[in-house]
């Protein structure tokens, strides 16, 4: 049987709950403008604010905070499925194919590769139609090799599955498994996915932040592939949040604010898809998600403001790999303190480069060496 593990904190119905893809209306959503009105407003406030805010810091600074955005969105919607990618290859595939002049890349791994080829061609090709074959090619981006952790699985295409052999979304160890969910039959499939595509391609007059809601839920609900399903998914919401901005840049990231409260989102889930098709709740717990996700981006902008303002610094010409390297560590995240040992195995170096390495940050004004000497000495960045 085909099914897709998820952890999900909460216990939710019995299995012979009626799942909304079944109801007769189905898919003719419905939700209450009146519940959703200030809420939706405040988003969108606080949305033009920060495009706003961001059109005035000039391309370069726009640049490295869409390159980090990116990097966190692949990196976190990875990480939702349990696929932890390294983010220096994330950031490095992501610039090369964005043509970045950037420091410190390094190289990248096809699947690294995969994820980053679908989420580019999501944000950056935004105002393109999407199509069945460009979704085909989406999931076999996340496949090169066909093969699902140990499984080969079928990409290109929507699930063949037959009904005695369902989609299902369980948890639980085997034996003591839970079904949480059950994906509407493959027979109907390609009509469903077509009146999905269509609507998504059409100017229907909804709010574009509610359509990328209606188009998150829609999708997962469907679950038309045979794996794969949740980044696509994601993809699809920030294709259409990329049509509400009105722009490639990115500067918030949804599925990293997701991954956050993903106890919540799949509680809210799991709840929507046992529901009616009255989807007031689920498109609220959506514009909070958005609207925290908008207000997390002041940290992510106070380091692409520090990054940038090193990068403008004289001191920084002519740095070796190494230096920028370990440079954009310390700005993105760097565990615990920095040493010469810790740089000469990060480096694969010995120990008397990373000395001299250091050293020279220092006599840059780049480092500083922290009170503790000897053997113990650390270096951190200059205020």
């Amino acid at each position: 049987m085909r099914r897709i593990h998820v952890i999900f904190d909460a216990y939710l119905a019995e299995n012979n709950t009626m799942y909304i893809h079944q109801l007769s209306n189905w898919p003719a959503f419905i939700w209450d403008n009146d519940a959703l009105a200030e809420v939706l407003a405040a988003v969108r406030h606080r949305q033009g604010r920060l495009l706003g805010k961001m059109e005035g810091i000039g391309f370069a600074l726009q640049e490295e905070a869409t390159l980090h955005t990116l990097t966190q969105d692949v990196v976190k919607s990875s990480e939702i499925e349990g696929e932890i990618l390294n983010p220096d290859q994330v950031r490095s595939s992501i610039a090369r194919r964005l043509g970045m002049d950037v420091a410190g890349l390094v190289p990248f791994d096809r699947n690294v590769e995969g994820v980053v080829e679908m989420m580019l061609d999501a944000t950056q090709r935004y105002t393109e139609k999407l199509t069945d074959d460009r979704l085909f090619g989406w999931q076999a981006a996340l496949f090169p090799t066909g093969r699902s952790g140990i499984a080969k699985i079928v990409v290109g295409a929507w699930r063949d599955n037959s009904k005695n052999d369902p989609m299902q979304v369980i948890s639980g160890a085997m034996g003591r498994e839970k079904v949480h969910y059950q994906a509407p039959d493959s027979e109907i499939l390609n009509n469903e996915m077509q009146q999905f595509i269509e609507w998504f391609n059409t100017n229907t007059g909804t709010d574009p932040v509610l359509k990328a809601g209606i188009a998150h839920l829609w999708f997962v609900t469907i679950h038309p592939f045979e794996d794969g399903n949740g980044r696509i998914t994601r993809a699809i919401t920030d294709m259409q949040l990329a049509r509400a901005d009105g722009s490639a840049k990115r500067f918030y990231s949804m599925s990293a604010q997701i991954q956050a409260e993903r106890n919540s989102y799949y509680d809210i889930l799991e709840n929507t898809q046992k529901g009616s098709l009255d989807i007031t709740e689920w498109l609220l717990w959506f514009l909070l998600c958005f609207d925290r996700a908008i207000t997390n981006t002041d940290e992510t902008l106070a380091v692409v403001m520090r990054k940038a303002k090193l990068w403008e610094n004289p001191a920084t010409s002519n740095l070796n790999e190494r230096q920028n390297y370990m440079l954009n560590k310390l700005f993105d995240g760097f565990l615990g303190t920095l040493n010469s040992s810790k740089w000469a195995k990060m480096n694969k170096c010995s120990q008397d480069t990373a000395t001299r390495d250091l050293q020279d940050l220092v006599e840059r004004g780049i480092l500083i060496k922290e009170s503790a000497g000897g053997r113990s000495t650390s270096y951190a960045l200059r205020e």
